[in-house]
């Protein structure tokens, strides 16, 4: 009986001694600093495609003379000039992919794409060729192609209710590609009228295709049409590298000429751009 008593007491001062252990266990748990809890992050944010349109209100660069060959001897090159020349051309396009490094500053890559036309006139005092009187006139006309790559890079100034002004400017190559080059001749006669139909057409002028520098300078403004499309609308300045244009006409390379007849003065554009931005994530 003594030692049931012994034992009793026993378990009974050892679950004593452990009920404020577990509880005080249990307050730590409850009561225990908020653990830091792990935030998801966003890897690739802040991409998005771009499409524009632009229509150019001054295009300048038209070639304004050409190189009249003389197989002597001794060969000489002339320099003549157009009776008129001009450009036409006034719409583009591009499609880009680009990146918003911050709030306040952006990048892109685009493709630009557009083509044209040069027109000139030229006259001779040389006689038509097979013809007694009058002399040459021409009318000359050449199409080209343009397509490259630029890599652009804009500051936003803030938005305000939707708006956002931005300043930008970007740099590049262009693939400028001339057709073959067309000289329609006409006979005159001294009193200025056509002494007959269309004396020939020349086509054997090949065009010429090269890689040119470009820059261009940028100025707008967007709007939030959701919140991840934004309608673009600015203006554009933008200057391609002069280069060669259309080689001599057959008859003159069987005489002895090299190099280019025709000689651009580059391309330089003032538009007026309108496009879509929409952010992929």
């Amino acid at each position: 009986m003594i030692m049931r008593l012994a034992v009793a007491s026993s378990l009974a001062a050892l679950m004593g001694i452990a009920a404020p252990a577990q509880a005080a266990d249990l307050d730590e748990i409850i009561y225990a600093k908020e653990l830091p809890v792990t935030q998801t992050v966003e890897i690739g944010s802040g991409w998005y495609l771009r499409g524009d349109l632009g229509y150019s209100t001054k295009t300048r660069g038209v070639a304004t003379s050409y190189s009249a060959f003389s197989a002597g001897p001794p060969a000489t090159y002339t320099s003549t000039p157009y009776n008129s020349s001009s450009l036409t051309g006034d719409w583009s396009g591009s499609l880009g992919v680009g990146y918003n490094f911050t709030d306040y500053l952006r990048g892109d890559v685009s493709f630009d794409y557009s083509r044209g036309r040069f027109n000139g006139t030229t006259s001779s005092t040389l006689p038509c060729a097979g013809l007694a009187t009058g002399t040459c006139s021409s009318v000359d006309t050449q199409t080209f192609e343009q397509y490259g790559f630029m890599a652009n890079a804009y500051v936003d100034l803030g938005t305000f209710v939707g708006f956002t002004p931005y300043v930008g400017a970007g740099a590049g190559l262009t693939r400028v590609s001339w057709k073959r080059y067309a000289n329609d001749l006409t006979c005159v006669s001294a009193a200025g009228n056509l002494c007959g139909a269309t004396a020939a057409t020349d086509r054997s002028r090949s065009g010429t295709q090269s890689w040119r520098f470009t820059y261009a300078l940028m100025g707008g403004v967007s709007y939030d049409l959701t919140k991840d499309l934004k309608l673009d609308l600015g203006y554009r300045y933008s200057k391609i590298k002069s280069g060669n244009q259309s080689a001599f006409d057959a008859g003159n390379v069987a005489a002895g000429a090299t190099g280019f007849q025709v000689r651009d003065n580059g391309f330089e554009k003032h538009e007026v751009r309108v496009g879509l931005r929409y952010n992929l994530w």
